[in-house]
């Protein structure tokens, strides 16, 4: 049996602390929408394919607004990903979702209007259907995974996306809890909607670091020492995000059948097919090949 390849993209510090030992072959591609953040690293785990890819580059050079986020997942699909797991540091914005612990994500609040969001901006209408932003059966199999070797995983949590680089005042901390905000990162959007419209399944392992700015930091602590103290939190997070993942790169080579891609372009494509513009038809191939069949 060929299992199809399975993306990983890393955030700050879960990024390269995964592909630092790991062999394998840099791949470069050029894509319709520019290079990606650095060339995918595709290698080989647990008798699978799977290609890391570091999203804010390699020395972590790109900010959250500037990371080519289509050219990324237009690059995972064009390789064969069928499935992306991805990692991303955040604020807690709960008291029980504590700093170094993980959480799987089920639902989001895209608060971002400086990035590319969509494959479908020209020569082609597409309106994907969001109500569940990340794949539960993904979900799932992390969660099963979590609890099989012990890593303290919270089976959901809606994810705030900001725009950034600065992080929240205080008024926009609370604000995000009363909206029924879990975290606060600046990553996951659109990566999450464009890999829908790409029909992957996506699921993110959020990294809490630490309470955002609704939770005063201790006063008696100097500044460094809190920045030490959340570097602590990401990096165990961290390597209890990479146990949990290849753990369950390991679950995933260990099903019957290759990870179905979903088909989530079924219902979503509203421009008639037969007037779709060779140009656009050519663009997009890796993602509406089965759709635009000759």
């Amino acid at each position: 049996m060929t299992q199809a390849m399975i993306g990983v993209i890393g955030g700050t510090g879960l990024g390269e602390a995964m592909t630092s030992d790991t062999g394998g072959q840099s791949v470069e591609i050029d894509t319709p929408f520019g290079r990606p953040s650095c060339p995918p690293l595709v290698t080989r785990w647990e008798g699978v394919d799977v290609a890391f890819l570091l999203r804010h580059g390699e020395g972590h050079h790109l900010s959250p607004s500037m990371v080519p986020y289509r050219a990324n997942i237009w690059a995972l699909k064009k390789l064969g990903v069928s499935a992306i797991i991805a990692s991303g540091a955040t604020g807690s914005l709960r008291e029980e979702f504590e700093p170094g612990q993980l959480v799987l994500c089920d639902q989001v609040i895209d608060k971002t209007f400086r990035r590319d969001g969509t494959f479908f901006d020209d020569g082609l209408v597409a309106h994907v259907e969001m109500a569940e932003p990340f794949c539960p059966r993904l979900r799932r199999l992390l969660l099963e995974t979590a609890k099989r070797i012990d890593v303290t995983t919270h089976s959901a949590g809606t994810y705030v996306c900001m725009e950034g680089p600065q992080f929240s005042t205080r008024a926009e901390s609370l604000m995000h809890q009363a909206w029924g905000g879990d975290l606060i990162g600046m990553t996951c959007m659109p990566e999450a909607k464009l890999a829908k419209e790409a029909e992957m399944s996506y699921a993110l392992v959020a990294l809490p670091t630490d309470y955002d700015a609704w939770r005063p930091h201790d006063p008696s602590k100097p500044a460094a020492s809190l920045l030490e103290e959340i570097i602590g939190n990401l990096n165990h997070a961290s390597e209890q995000a990479t146990k949990l993942i290849h753990a369950a790169v390991k679950a995933i080579a260990a099903m019957d059948a290759p990870w179905e891609a979903p088909h989530t372009l079924d219902l979503a494509i509203w421009s008639d097919k037969s007037r779709i513009e060779k140009d656009h038809r050519t663009r997009l191939e890796p993602i509406l090949a089965r759709y635009l069949k000759a």
